[in-house]
């Protein structure tokens, strides 16, 4: 028998060999551990962590950023400014009943003095007398978001009806909070593009580093005859399990970050921080869709890694036939 010959029967030997040594559990051709698999395992894990944190960040504020819209899209404000020879509560019925006489609107509710005091009360202090200054008395109206009012019509109405009168329908509100929001999410998508693509080439380094360490154990499957195939299939069956255990410690370790945030705004919903937090950011928690971006960031990492130790391997074989 040839050398060639040879080779290839030994390299057969050596393909049933390592099936066997798989099924039994032994240690694999590959191997297991080293201070370079650790290594890149640890870095995949953090760079997942972070990517997983932005994608949650970017999920927070546009669900935050939607609630807002539609809140304030939902109510219209009337707003009466004080006059001399005015009666107030005269011009507040006249208001609200112009208000309540338009389709699409539910309700109109006239804020009362006592609540106008308590609006007034962080900046003005206790017992203030609303009939002492000239503070301007509010209707606040509530719309049907399925059927908006004719808020043109309304204010030409008031305008007649109820000079001192000023609709105020919230649209620069709403536009200036949907630009803002979409400008927020734009640069959290392109922050997240960015940890994405980081993530991939510190994955690419990191598992060609690991593959370096291994390249004297492709040598010699290589010589011995084992196909390219074979050999490929092996170092990838290996780096995608160690890439699914770096991208997995990162990914649980973000969800329990999310967890522990929603966790900590429940139990503070009563107290000032927790109001003003809830306010800027709802209840910090990021939904289904976060939690599945998160899985499918787990499952790109892990992939990714197991396509560049297959490419590195695939390389350095055609170099050392070349």
């Amino acid at each position: 028998m040839t050398s060639a010959g040879l080779a290839r029967s030994f390299g057969a030997k050596l393909r049933r060999r390592a099936a066997r040594v798989s099924v039994r559990g032994q240690k694999p051709i590959v191997p297991p551990d080293s201070i370079a698999g650790r290594a890149m395992i640890l870095v995949i894990a953090i760079m997942t962590f972070l990517s997983c944190l932005t994608l949650g960040a970017v999920t927070l504020v546009r669900d935050t950023a939607a609630t807002w819209q539609t809140q304030i899209a939902r109510e219209a404000t009337i707003q009466i400014k004080p006059a001399d020879g005015l009666d107030m509560e005269a011009a507040l019925a006249d208001a609200r009943r112009i208000a309540v006489g338009y389709s699409g609107v539910r309700s109109a509710t006239i804020v009362g003095r006592e609540a106008t005091a308590r609006l007034l009360e962080p900046w003005l202090g206790a017992g203030l007398d609303i009939d002492a200054l000239p503070v301007p008395r509010l209707v606040v109206v509530t719309i049907d978001p399925a059927e908006r009012p004719d808020f043109a019509a309304m204010r030409a109405e008031l305008g007649e009806e109820v000079p001192n009168a000023v609709l105020d329908d919230h649209r620069t509100w709403v536009d200036r909070l949907v630009a803002m929001a979409n400008t927020t999410v734009t640069i959290g998508v392109g922050v997240l593009a960015l940890m994405l693509s980081a993530t991939g080439l510190t994955v690419i380094f990191a598992t060609r580093g690991a593959m370096a360490g291994n390249g004297h154990v492709i040598e010699v499957l290589h010589f011995v005859g084992a196909e390219a195939h074979f050999i490929a299939r092996e170092f990838r069956r290996h780096f995608l399990l160690a890439g699914a255990r770096g991208a997995t410690v990162g990914g649980i370790a973000a969800v329990i970050v999310f967890v522990l945030f929603s966790w900590w705004s429940s139990r503070n919903v009563a107290t000032p921080e927790g109001d003003q937090a809830a306010a800027l950011f709802g209840n910090f928690s990021i939904g289904l869709s976060g939690y599945l971006g998160v899985f499918l960031v787990v499952i790109i990492v892990a992939v990714l890694t197991a396509a560049t130790s297959h490419f590195t391997v695939t390389n350095h074989l055609k170099r050392i036939e070349n």
